[in-house]
């Protein structure tokens, strides 16, 4: 019988899993993160707009009685930032909470040992940190400190910088609608792709039906394009699907509308946009990279990159061999509400390598589920499931 066909855990496997598990949270609370049991209902619209297509595919949603969408948990850092600000006094003062429960993901190709429906995170969050740099390099050697104090010797790890991507977009002159949708189309490398050759004039727009609708929204203003889609909707009979709005209707074809309008983005923005992408080294050789990029792409950049190296060089102070690890121009984790630094720790199976465990800063998580102040906040998780199997593994 295969492991993901076995309904539950044995006495045995239950005392191995948390005689693993608990020396990884004794260190968070050790280093001051006190241990917290968030709920596992939550509201299921929290996941479902804010955590990106890999989960919003993988939560188990249902209906209760009264008529409330819920959803089993799929990850601890939404209902830790829902506990946060039930409970702090002020949302924004500095707080730290570590964790150790169960989540739940559908695997759309069938469980296995590997990718199970339902596991154990370990994991930390840390919210209102005053010196960013500082508390990514403490969340992120914490975290290679936990795994390894489990027993892991054999991983790789993999390093982003979404504040430096965002920085580099915010250097070049487009409009501020083309920003949000590279933003956007960042964790979708061929959608990425497609933009950007589209907003570089390198590839023809498709002609459509609403053509002529196109044209007389290019010089409308919102209100009256509003006006024009509801007009032509009634004359031609056609209903409202997918949840949308007329309003929202509108917007998107008026911002189509005016992109027709629009110079497209200059060689030399989309090489220096591909030039950063392009970026795959350790992160001392990848700072050099990216200062040859600075004068270019201006002071904003240059800022973030400053924070990028003061990180690593914390991380290194804490006795972290980074040079083992990779930077990426292109990688930012799957989940769209990170903002900035992101790692992740992965292991070889027998389909290839999986990550083990992950995060990174995402400072407006908070503020977009019901913060009244913005409250910087950086943390990580670890499937300990895959660990066990990582430790199993290992020679």
């Amino acid at each position: 019988m295969s492991t993901s066909a076995i309904p539950g855990k044995s006495p045995r496997e239950r005392a191995r899993l948390d005689a693993q598990n608990a020396p990884m949270l004794a260190l968070l609370v050790e280093a001051g993160f006190a241990h917290v049991e968030p709920d596992i209902l939550q509201p299921a619209d929290l996941f479902l707009d804010r955590s990106g297509e890999d989960i919003r595919t993988r939560t188990f949603v249902f209906t209760d009685p009264g008529g409330r969408e819920l959803c089993l948990r799929p990850d601890l850092t939404v209902p830790t930032c829902r506990y946060h600000l039930e409970v702090a006094g002020d949302v924004a003062a500095e707080a730290r909470y570590c964790y150790c429960g169960p989540v739940f993901r559908h695997q759309p190709m069938g469980a296995d040992a590997m990718h199970p429906r339902e596991f154990v995170q370990v994991g930390m969050e840390w919210f209102g940190d005053k010196d960013a740099p500082a508390a990514e390099a403490e969340v992120f050697a914490l975290t290679i400190r936990a795994v390894e104090a489990a027993g892991l010797s054999r991983y790789r790890v993999k390093l982003g910088d979404l504040g430096l991507f965002t920085a580099l977009l915010d250097s070049i002159e487009m409009p501020p609608r083309w920003r949000q949708r590279l933003n956007h189309q960042f964790w979708r490398p061929r959608a990425f792709r497609d933009l950007l050759d589209m907003l570089a004039g390198r590839r023809p727009r498709a002609r459509s039906e609403t053509e002529d609708l196109l044209s007389r929204l290019g010089n409308a203003s919102e209100e009256r394009a509003v006006a024009l889609v509801e007009e032509v909707l009634e004359l031609e009979g056609i209903p409202l699907v997918g949840g949308r709005s007329i309003a929202e209707i509108a917007r998107r074809l008026h911002e189509r509308a005016r992109d027709r309008e629009e110079r497209p983005l200059s060689a030399e923005a989309v090489q220096l946009i591909e030039a950063y992408l392009e970026i795959s080294a350790p992160p001392e050789q990848a700072a050099v990279a990216m200062r040859t990029l600075a004068a270019q792409a201006g002071a904003r950049f240059g800022e973030a990159l400053d924070r990028f190296e003061r990180r690593f060089a914390e991380a290194r102070e804490k006795g972290l061999d980074i040079q083992n690890h990779r930077f990426s121009g292109v990688f930012g984790r799957s989940l769209e509400y990170y903002s900035g630094f992101v790692f992740q720790l992965e292991v070889e199976s027998k389909t290839g390598w999986v990550p083990l465990a992950g995060g990174g800063r995402y400072d407006g998580l908070l503020s977009a589920i019901g913060s009244p102040k913005p409250v910087p906040a950086v943390g990580c998780a670890i499937h300990t499931e895959r660990l066990r199997h990582a430790l199993e593994a290992q020679p």
